[in-house]
Order: structure tokens, then sequence, then C-alpha cells
């Protein structure tokens, strides 16, 4: 895509902050205008490109980024979202793609309270938008057809890789690409644990662990290689990787995962019910 439609980002907070930053230093967007409650937030968020309002400022802030955009992201927190969008419905242009960003608002609450042309899409970004590095998982509405969700995938393939899904599978990613990264970071903290059992001061004990991490990754992305092809290359018969990675097999890796993530579905399933 050339050129990205006149974005806004109501709620701009670190991950609507992160697209703003991608979608402006892609060049893709002539105009990107973000809100925020406070001054002080909407003066971190400077960058050339970028047009920043606080509603400390300017009570209609919203409203005015809204009604000059196209395709318009709503980071608001969830609680939020009902009076934003009965705030912003009037003015919105006709045929402007509304974004979700909010976990638990679903595709019906937005077109709801929109009305029936209301132009719609859900996402799921994760945190390391904010490195260019993020899975975003996105849902069309009803009237989010292939054009629609072509704007919308390029929006955040400024900050990362896009998972077209069905809305129903939304909870399910957040459970995997969501909070995924708090799993690595577990990981990352438990070998941090182990370095320092071994003797290694804490410092040293996080660069080994991190690096690791961060090289492993790197060379995932930079071959494309399966990782238990990656996995059985560092596997040498009857080595040192053999005998630990027995131990973790031993313990069961895949159910681990499989019932950490159902725990975390059947939460997201708890809090979309008002739980």
């Amino acid at each position: 895509m050339s050129k990205l439609p006149p974005l806004a980002i109501l709620g701009a907070g670190s991950m609507g902050g992160a697209i703003a930053q991608g979608v402006a230093a892609s060049g893709l967007a002539g105009q990107v205008v973000v809100t925020n409650r406070s001054r002080a937030k909407a003066e971190l968020l400077t960058d050339p490109g970028i047009r920043s309002l606080a509603l400390e400022d300017d009570a209609t802030a919203n409203v005015a980024a809204a009604a000059s955009a196209e395709v318009v992201l709503i980071g608001v927190k969830p609680g939020m979202v009902p009076d934003l969008l009965a705030e912003i419905g009037p003015h919105l242009r006709p045929g402007t793609i509304v974004v979700s960003l909010a976990a638990g608002v679903t595709i019906a609450t937005f077109e709801r309270i929109l009305g029936p042309d209301a132009v719609v899409v859900r996402s799921m970004p994760n945190t390391p938008a904010v490195v260019g590095k993020a899975v975003t998982g996105v849902a069309a509405g009803s009237l989010a057809d292939e054009r629609v969700m072509g704007i919308v995938r390029a929006v955040y393939e400024t900050v990362g890789a896009v998972v077209e899904v069905a809305e129903e599978q939304i909870d399910a990613l957040s459970t995997i690409s969501g909070s995924g990264p708090a799993y690595v970071f577990l990981l990352i903290e438990k070998l941090t644990e182990a370095a320092v059992g071994k003797g290694f001061d804490a410092a040293t004990a996080r660069l080994m662990a991190e690096h690791t991490f961060i090289g492993a990754a790197a060379l995932l992305d930079a071959t494309g290689e399966d990782p238990a092809e990656l996995r059985r290359r560092v596997t040498s018969p009857k080595g040192t990787t053999e005998r630990a990675v027995a131990v973790l097999q031993d313990a069961h890796l895949e159910r681990v995962f499989a019932e950490a993530t159902d725990a975390a579905l059947a939460r997201a399933k708890e809090l979309a019910a008002g739980g």
C-alpha cells in the first residue's frame, strides 16, 4: 500500500503510542492524530508526523480527531469504550474504519453503538509493538471487506506481523501472542535463577539468560527454520544438551502450556461476561 488514509488514535497509551510512532515512521500516513487525557502524556508523543492532542486542553479533542480521520483506533480502557463511541459516532465520516484495541469488547458492541453502517475491525496487538515486533490479531466486523482489512493490516504491519482471524478466535489468540511475552519473560527469569544457582553473579546470569533468548530468536528469524530442527542441531547425541532437554520433556511442557493457555482463555471468557 503506497499511502494510508488519515489516521486517529483515541487514547494513545503505550500501545496506541507505539502504533502511532510506527505508522509515522513508515511514511505511509500523511496524517496521524492522537489523543490523551493529560497534557503530560500528550507531550510524550511529539514525533514528526504525529499531531498530539490533550483532553486537558480541549475537551472536544476526541471528536475533532475522529472527525478528521478515515481510520480511527480506539485505545481507551474497555470500560470507557461505550461512552467514547457514543460521543464520536455522530461526527464520523461515512465509511470511517473504526478499529478496537479494547480487550473483551465485542464487534457487536461497537456496531450496536455506532449504528448499522459502522465499519468495525477488532484487533489484539501485543506489547512488542513498542519495538516494532508485535503480533497483532485482527477480526473483521460485518461491513469490513477485503479493502478495509487490507488497510488495517497495513497499519499494524508498521509495528510487526499480522494474523487475520475470526472474532471467536481473538481470545484464544490473546492467550498465545497477547500473553505470550509474559511466558517468555518468566522463562528468562527462571533460567537466570538457575544461572545464579550455578554460582554466577546476578548481572552475569541475567546477561547470559537474556542474550541466549535474544540470540535464539534472532537465529530463528534469520534462518526461517523450524524451531524443532534448530533444537535438534544444538542437541548432540548423548551430549549435555540432550540430557537437559530430556528433563524438560519429562516435565511435559506441552501439557503445561496447554493448561496455562486454557486458564487464560477461561479468564478471558469470564471478563467478557462481566466477571
